[in-house]
C-alpha cells in the first residue's frame, strides 16, 4: 500500500476512536506508541494521547502516590482504588470531551492495567475492578486494546532507569501479570489484539498498524 493510501486509511479509521495501548512493563508498548501517534498526526487525525495513572493533574498526584517505592505499605485493594480514580478524572476531563469532537485517543494503559496488574497478580476480584471500574469510567470502554506480549527476562533488560514500586516487584507476579493479559485477550478476541514485542520495533510496528487496521476496519 502506498504512503497516500495508508494515511488516507488512518484518516478514515482513527477519528472518534479509543485505542489503549498495554502490556507488562519493558513490553516496548511507549516506543509503538510514539511510532502511531506519528502516524496519526502525519494522516492529519486530531490525536490526544494520555497515560495511567496521570493524564491530569489530580492524576500526576495519585500516580506518584502509586508508584513512589516508599509506600510499599499499600495494600492491593487501596492501589486499585487509586488507580480507579485517577482514571476517574481522565476520563471525565479529557477523554471523553476529545472523543466528542471527533478526535483519536491513545492511551498508555487503562483498565485492562488493572485487571493484570491488582487482579491477577494481586488477587483482586475481577468482579470487583469491572464494577468499580464501570463507576470510575462511565462505560466508556475502548474500542480496542493493544497488548504487547514481552516474557519477563526481555522485558527486564529494556528497563534501563531506577524500578518505581510496581516494576520492583518479583518474577513471580510479573509473570502473573502477563498471563492476566493473555486471558484478557482469550476472553474478549474481538476486543484485544495481541502483539509479539519480543522482535525488533519495526517488525512489532508492522503487525501493529495490519492488525489495527483490521479490527478498526471491522474486516
Amino acid at each position: 500500500m502506498t504512503l497516500p493510501a495508508l494515511q488516507k486509511t488512518w484518516a478514515s479509521l482513527l477519528p472518534g476512536k479509543f485505542v489503549v495501548f498495554d502490556g507488562p512493563d519493558g513490553s516496548g508498548k511507549s516506543t509503538q506508541l510514539r511510532a502511531l501517534l506519528k502516524v496519526a498526526r502525519d494522516a492529519g487525525v486530531e490525536t490526544v494521547e494520555v497515560r495511567e495513572p496521570g493524564g491530569t493533574s489530580i492524576g500526576e498526584k495519585i500516580r506518584e502516590v502509586l508508584l513512589d517505592p516508599a509506600n510499599s505499605e499499600m495494600v492491593t485493594r487501596c492501589e486499585m482504588l487509586l488507580y480507579m480514580a485517577s482514571r476517574a478524572q481522565l476520563v471525565e476531563e479529557r477523554i471523553v470531551p476529545a472523543l466528542e469532537r471527533g478526535a483519536f485517543v491513545l492511551a498508555d494503559r487503562f483498565i485492562s492495567s488493572t485487571l493484570a496488574y491488582q487482579g491477577s497478580a494481586g488477587g483482586v476480584a475481577v468482579a470487583d475492578i469491572m464494577a468499580v471500574g464501570d463507576i470510575a469510567i462511565g462505560g466508556r470502554w475502548p474500542d480496542l486494546v493493544v497488548v504487547f506480549d514481552v516474557d519477563w527476562r526481555t522485558a527486564q533488560s529494556r528497563i534501563m532507569r531506577t524500578l518505581d514500586r510496581m516494576e520492583q516487584k518479583d518474577a513471580a507476579y510479573h509473570q502473573r501479570v502477563r498471563d492476566g493479559y493473555l486471558q484478557q485477550a482469550r476472553a474478549q478476541p474481538s476486543k484485544y489484539l495481541v502483539i509479539d514485542s519480543t522482535v525488533d520495533p519495526d517488525a512489532v510496528f508492522g503487525a501493529l498498524s495490519s492488525g489495527m487496521r483490521e479490527r478498526l476496519s471491522g474486516k
